[in-house]
Protein backbone atom coordinates (compact mmCIF):
# COMPACT_ATOMS: atom_id res chain seq x y z
CA UNK A 1 0.00 0.00 0.00
CA UNK A 2 2.80 2.44 0.45
CA UNK A 3 4.16 1.58 -2.89
CA UNK A 4 7.42 -0.23 -1.11
CA UNK A 5 9.46 -3.22 -1.63
CA UNK A 6 9.44 -5.98 0.78
CA UNK A 7 12.19 -5.89 3.22
CA UNK A 8 14.24 -9.31 2.62
CA UNK A 9 13.62 -10.88 5.84
CA UNK A 10 11.52 -10.97 8.59
CA UNK A 11 13.96 -8.78 10.70
CA UNK A 12 13.53 -6.14 8.00
CA UNK A 13 9.63 -6.25 7.75
CA UNK A 14 9.20 -5.94 11.52
CA UNK A 15 11.27 -3.38 11.45
CA UNK A 16 9.60 -1.96 9.22
CA UNK A 17 6.16 -1.84 10.76
CA UNK A 18 7.89 -1.04 14.06
CA UNK A 19 8.85 2.70 12.43
CA UNK A 20 5.43 3.54 11.04
CA UNK A 21 4.33 2.46 14.97
CA UNK A 22 2.36 -0.26 14.34
CA UNK A 23 3.90 -2.39 16.39
CA UNK A 24 6.09 -2.11 19.92
CA UNK A 25 8.45 -4.40 21.18
CA UNK A 26 7.70 -6.26 23.78
CA UNK A 27 9.72 -6.19 27.35
CA UNK A 28 11.88 -9.89 26.88
CA UNK A 29 10.64 -11.20 23.04
CA UNK A 30 7.82 -10.60 21.34
CA UNK A 31 6.09 -7.82 19.57
CA UNK A 32 2.81 -6.37 20.33
CA UNK A 33 0.25 -4.53 17.40
CA UNK A 34 -0.47 -1.28 18.28
CA UNK A 35 -4.20 0.84 18.23
CA UNK A 36 -2.80 2.24 14.95
CA UNK A 37 -1.99 -1.01 13.80
CA UNK A 38 -4.60 -2.74 14.15
CA UNK A 39 -7.17 0.20 13.21
CA UNK A 40 -5.45 0.34 10.10
CA UNK A 41 -4.65 -3.31 8.77
CA UNK A 42 -6.79 -5.95 11.31
CA UNK A 43 -8.12 -8.56 8.97
CA UNK A 44 -10.63 -8.75 11.82
CA UNK A 45 -11.14 -5.87 14.25
CA UNK A 46 -13.20 -7.97 16.37
CA UNK A 47 -10.07 -9.36 17.25
CA UNK A 48 -9.36 -6.05 19.49
CA UNK A 49 -12.35 -5.70 21.51
CA UNK A 50 -11.37 -1.68 22.50
CA UNK A 51 -11.50 -1.11 18.41
CA UNK A 52 -14.47 -3.34 17.96
CA UNK A 53 -16.99 -0.69 18.38
CA UNK A 54 -14.83 1.71 15.71
CA UNK A 55 -15.53 -0.25 12.46
CA UNK A 56 -17.84 1.72 10.19
CA UNK A 57 -21.50 0.22 10.29
CA UNK A 58 -23.66 1.09 6.73
CA UNK A 59 -27.28 0.91 7.23
CA UNK A 60 -29.71 1.31 4.04
CA UNK A 61 -33.42 2.55 4.78
CA UNK A 62 -36.78 1.91 3.39
CA UNK A 63 -37.69 5.43 1.97
CA UNK A 64 -36.69 8.59 4.22
CA UNK A 65 -36.89 7.76 7.59
CA UNK A 66 -35.35 5.45 9.99
CA UNK A 67 -38.29 3.32 10.44
CA UNK A 68 -36.88 0.16 8.36
CA UNK A 69 -34.22 -0.91 8.25
CA UNK A 70 -33.57 -3.09 4.77
CA UNK A 71 -30.21 -3.86 5.25
CA UNK A 72 -27.13 -3.29 7.58
CA UNK A 73 -23.27 -3.60 7.34
CA UNK A 74 -20.33 -3.81 9.53
CA UNK A 75 -17.45 -3.44 8.72
CA UNK A 76 -14.52 -6.06 9.83
CA UNK A 77 -11.22 -5.02 8.25
CA UNK A 78 -9.08 -2.25 9.21
CA UNK A 79 -9.60 1.27 8.07
CA UNK A 80 -6.90 0.92 5.25
CA UNK A 81 -6.39 -3.11 4.29
CA UNK A 82 -10.42 -2.82 3.78
CA UNK A 83 -11.00 1.08 2.21
CA UNK A 84 -11.29 0.15 -1.27
CA UNK A 85 -13.69 -2.69 -0.65
CA UNK A 86 -15.55 -0.64 2.09
CA UNK A 87 -16.29 1.99 -0.80
CA UNK A 88 -17.35 -0.72 -3.50
CA UNK A 89 -19.58 -1.86 -0.61
CA UNK A 90 -21.05 1.91 0.38
CA UNK A 91 -21.39 2.42 -2.94
CA UNK A 92 -23.56 -0.57 -3.66
CA UNK A 93 -26.12 0.85 -1.17
CA UNK A 94 -27.02 3.75 -3.52
CA UNK A 95 -29.51 4.66 -5.73
CA UNK A 96 -28.59 5.21 -9.66
CA UNK A 97 -30.00 6.99 -12.50
CA UNK A 98 -30.80 5.18 -15.67
CA UNK A 99 -30.50 6.60 -18.87
CA UNK A 100 -31.65 4.51 -21.98
CA UNK A 101 -30.16 5.91 -25.50
CA UNK A 102 -30.19 4.98 -28.53
CA UNK A 103 -28.61 1.71 -28.50
CA UNK A 104 -27.18 1.12 -24.82
CA UNK A 105 -28.43 1.60 -20.87
CA UNK A 106 -26.50 3.75 -18.73
CA UNK A 107 -25.90 3.84 -15.03
CA UNK A 108 -24.82 6.68 -13.33
CA UNK A 109 -24.40 6.64 -9.47
CA UNK A 110 -26.68 9.23 -8.09
CA UNK A 111 -23.89 10.87 -5.67
CA UNK A 112 -20.62 11.68 -7.25
CA UNK A 113 -18.44 8.65 -5.99
CA UNK A 114 -15.15 11.38 -5.29
CA UNK A 115 -17.08 13.45 -2.52
CA UNK A 116 -18.29 9.77 -1.16
CA UNK A 117 -14.91 8.74 -0.50
CA UNK A 118 -13.61 11.76 0.52
CA UNK A 119 -16.45 12.28 3.44
CA UNK A 120 -16.19 8.69 4.71
CA UNK A 121 -12.09 9.24 4.84
CA UNK A 122 -12.95 12.42 6.96
CA UNK A 123 -15.14 10.47 8.95
CA UNK A 124 -12.57 7.49 10.03
CA UNK A 125 -9.88 9.73 10.32
CA UNK A 126 -10.82 12.79 12.56
CA UNK A 127 -13.29 10.70 14.71
CA UNK A 128 -12.63 11.48 18.45
CA UNK A 129 -11.32 7.59 19.63
CA UNK A 130 -11.92 8.58 23.10
CA UNK A 131 -15.75 8.10 22.63
CA UNK A 132 -16.78 4.85 23.67
CA UNK A 133 -19.22 2.50 22.67
CA UNK A 134 -19.95 4.33 19.21
CA UNK A 135 -18.16 4.80 15.42
CA UNK A 136 -18.91 6.15 12.41
CA UNK A 137 -21.90 5.14 10.46
CA UNK A 138 -23.07 5.42 6.84
CA UNK A 139 -26.92 5.99 6.83
CA UNK A 140 -28.30 5.50 3.11
CA UNK A 141 -31.81 7.20 2.69
CA UNK A 142 -33.95 7.47 -0.35
CA UNK A 143 -32.99 10.85 -0.41
CA UNK A 144 -29.67 11.61 1.31
CA UNK A 145 -26.92 10.13 2.66
CA UNK A 146 -25.56 10.93 6.21
CA UNK A 147 -22.67 10.00 6.52
CA UNK A 148 -21.61 10.43 10.87
CA UNK A 149 -18.51 10.12 13.26
CA UNK A 150 -17.64 10.66 17.01
CA UNK A 151 -16.59 14.18 17.87
CA UNK A 152 -16.90 17.40 17.71
CA UNK A 153 -14.97 18.90 14.43
CA UNK A 154 -11.73 20.90 15.82
CA UNK A 155 -12.30 23.27 13.15
CA UNK A 156 -15.37 25.44 12.49
CA UNK A 157 -17.80 23.50 10.60
CA UNK A 158 -18.19 26.78 8.30
CA UNK A 159 -14.46 27.02 7.58
CA UNK A 160 -14.07 23.38 6.20
CA UNK A 161 -12.64 24.50 2.77
CA UNK A 162 -10.66 27.85 3.81
CA UNK A 163 -9.15 26.62 7.45
CA UNK A 164 -5.88 25.07 7.12
CA UNK A 165 -5.09 21.26 7.86
CA UNK A 166 -6.03 20.01 11.13
CA UNK A 167 -6.20 16.27 12.57
CA UNK A 168 -6.77 15.04 15.99
CA UNK A 169 -5.10 12.07 14.86
CA UNK A 170 -2.11 12.69 13.60
CA UNK A 171 -0.49 9.24 13.30
CA UNK A 172 -3.84 7.77 11.48
CA UNK A 173 -3.88 10.75 8.77
CA UNK A 174 -0.63 10.77 7.92
CA UNK A 175 -0.20 7.03 7.11
CA UNK A 176 -3.44 6.80 5.05
CA UNK A 177 -2.25 10.02 3.71
CA UNK A 178 1.00 8.12 2.37
CA UNK A 179 -1.07 4.48 1.62
CA UNK A 180 -3.04 7.03 -1.00
CA UNK A 181 -6.43 6.95 0.98
CA UNK A 182 -6.47 10.74 2.29
CA UNK A 183 -4.65 14.03 1.97
CA UNK A 184 -3.71 16.26 4.78
CA UNK A 185 -3.62 19.50 2.56
CA UNK A 186 -7.15 20.09 3.74
CA UNK A 187 -8.17 19.93 -0.08
CA UNK A 188 -10.76 16.76 1.03
CA UNK A 189 -13.64 19.59 1.26
CA UNK A 190 -12.53 21.42 -1.99
CA UNK A 191 -13.10 18.13 -3.55
CA UNK A 192 -16.16 17.79 -2.15
CA UNK A 193 -17.67 21.20 -2.88
CA UNK A 194 -16.63 20.85 -6.52
CA UNK A 195 -17.99 17.88 -6.91
CA UNK A 196 -21.39 18.88 -5.85
CA UNK A 197 -21.18 21.62 -7.41
CA UNK A 198 -20.37 20.07 -11.16
CA UNK A 199 -23.24 17.32 -10.50
CA UNK A 200 -25.33 20.63 -9.23
CA UNK A 201 -26.40 18.62 -6.41
CA UNK A 202 -27.60 21.23 -3.29
CA UNK A 203 -24.91 21.71 -0.69
CA UNK A 204 -23.71 19.61 1.96
CA UNK A 205 -25.15 20.06 5.74
CA UNK A 206 -22.79 19.64 8.77
CA UNK A 207 -24.24 19.52 12.24
CA UNK A 208 -22.55 18.83 15.24
CA UNK A 209 -23.10 18.69 18.44
CA UNK A 210 -20.59 17.70 21.69
CA UNK A 211 -19.74 14.33 20.30
CA UNK A 212 -20.97 13.89 17.08
CA UNK A 213 -20.25 15.06 13.24
CA UNK A 214 -22.81 14.64 10.80
CA UNK A 215 -22.00 15.42 7.04
CA UNK A 216 -25.72 15.37 5.03
CA UNK A 217 -25.41 14.63 1.32
CA UNK A 218 -28.56 15.43 -0.45
CA UNK A 219 -29.52 13.96 -3.53
CA UNK A 220 -30.64 15.89 -6.80
CA UNK A 221 -33.22 18.28 -6.73
CA UNK A 222 -34.68 20.95 -9.03
CA UNK A 223 -34.11 24.50 -7.91
CA UNK A 224 -37.19 25.48 -6.87
CA UNK A 225 -37.37 22.24 -4.67
CA UNK A 226 -34.36 23.31 -2.35
CA UNK A 227 -35.28 25.06 1.13
CA UNK A 228 -34.46 28.51 1.24
CA UNK A 229 -31.66 27.90 3.63
CA UNK A 230 -30.56 25.11 1.27
CA UNK A 231 -29.53 27.54 -1.70
CA UNK A 232 -28.39 30.32 0.48
CA UNK A 233 -26.07 27.02 1.87
CA UNK A 234 -25.12 26.30 -1.82
CA UNK A 235 -24.06 30.17 -2.61
CA UNK A 236 -22.06 30.28 0.31
CA UNK A 237 -20.50 27.13 -0.53
CA UNK A 238 -19.80 28.57 -4.14
CA UNK A 239 -18.13 31.41 -2.80
CA UNK A 240 -15.50 29.75 -0.46
CA UNK A 241 -14.80 27.33 -3.18
CA UNK A 242 -14.05 30.50 -5.69
CA UNK A 243 -12.24 32.56 -2.62
CA UNK A 244 -9.84 30.13 -2.37
CA UNK A 245 -9.27 29.22 -5.95
CA UNK A 246 -8.77 33.31 -6.78
CA UNK A 247 -12.17 33.23 -8.91
CA UNK A 248 -14.92 36.00 -8.30
CA UNK A 249 -18.50 34.93 -7.24
CA UNK A 250 -20.82 37.22 -9.44
CA UNK A 251 -24.06 36.79 -10.98
CA UNK A 252 -23.12 35.37 -13.78
CA UNK A 253 -20.94 32.58 -11.88
CA UNK A 254 -24.07 31.77 -9.55
CA UNK A 255 -26.22 30.96 -13.07
CA UNK A 256 -23.80 28.66 -13.75
CA UNK A 257 -23.34 26.87 -10.67
CA UNK A 258 -27.01 26.30 -10.65
CA UNK A 259 -27.87 26.05 -14.18
CA UNK A 260 -29.78 29.23 -14.70
CA UNK A 261 -29.97 30.50 -18.19
CA UNK A 262 -28.84 34.27 -18.65
CA UNK A 263 -32.79 35.64 -19.62
CA UNK A 264 -33.61 34.58 -15.69
CA UNK A 265 -30.59 36.33 -13.83
CA UNK A 266 -33.14 37.68 -12.25
CA UNK A 267 -33.44 34.64 -10.17
CA UNK A 268 -29.49 34.02 -9.65
CA UNK A 269 -30.26 37.75 -7.80
CA UNK A 270 -32.63 36.07 -5.66
CA UNK A 271 -30.42 33.64 -4.33
CA UNK A 272 -27.30 36.14 -4.01
CA UNK A 273 -29.61 38.12 -1.61
CA UNK A 274 -30.61 35.12 0.48
CA UNK A 275 -27.50 34.40 1.32
CA UNK A 276 -26.59 37.99 1.89
CA UNK A 277 -29.71 38.37 4.33
CA UNK A 278 -28.11 35.26 6.36
CA UNK A 279 -24.74 37.06 6.74
CA UNK A 280 -22.73 34.16 4.50
CA UNK A 281 -21.54 36.25 1.88
CA UNK A 282 -21.04 40.00 1.79
CA UNK A 283 -20.28 42.35 -1.43
CA UNK A 284 -16.72 42.86 -2.32
CA UNK A 285 -17.52 46.06 -4.54
CA UNK A 286 -20.96 47.87 -3.17
CA UNK A 287 -20.44 50.36 -5.56
CA UNK A 288 -20.36 48.26 -8.71
CA UNK A 289 -22.94 47.63 -10.89
CA UNK A 290 -25.46 44.25 -9.63
CA UNK A 291 -24.08 43.26 -13.11
CA UNK A 292 -20.50 43.39 -12.04
CA UNK A 293 -21.21 43.31 -8.65
CA UNK A 294 -18.64 40.39 -6.73
CA UNK A 295 -19.41 38.49 -3.36
CA UNK A 296 -17.13 37.45 -1.15
CA UNK A 297 -17.57 34.54 1.92
CA UNK A 298 -17.82 36.38 5.85
CA UNK A 299 -15.02 35.04 6.76
CA UNK A 300 -12.84 36.85 3.79
CA UNK A 301 -14.07 40.09 4.60
CA UNK A 302 -12.77 39.88 8.09
CA UNK A 303 -16.06 38.62 10.35
CA UNK A 304 -15.38 35.69 12.42
CA UNK A 305 -19.16 34.63 12.20
CA UNK A 306 -22.24 35.51 9.51
CA UNK A 307 -22.87 39.11 9.46
CA UNK A 308 -26.22 39.06 10.43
Amino acid sequence: MLGLSLPENRVGILGALENDSLIVRMAGAGWKVTNLGAILLAKRLTDFPSLSRKALRVIRYDGVDRLKTTKEQVGGRGYASGFEGLIDYVSAFFPANEAIGVALRTTTPLYPPLAIRELIANALIHQDFAITGSGPIVEVFDDRVEISNPGSPIVDPARLIDTPPKSRNEGLAALMRRMGICEERGSGWDKVAFEVEFHQLPAPEVLTTSDTTRVTLLSPRPLGSMTPDERARAVYLHACLNQVSRKDTTNSSIRQRFGIEEKNKSIASRLIKQALDRGLVVAYDKNAGPRNRRYIPFWAAGFSEPVR
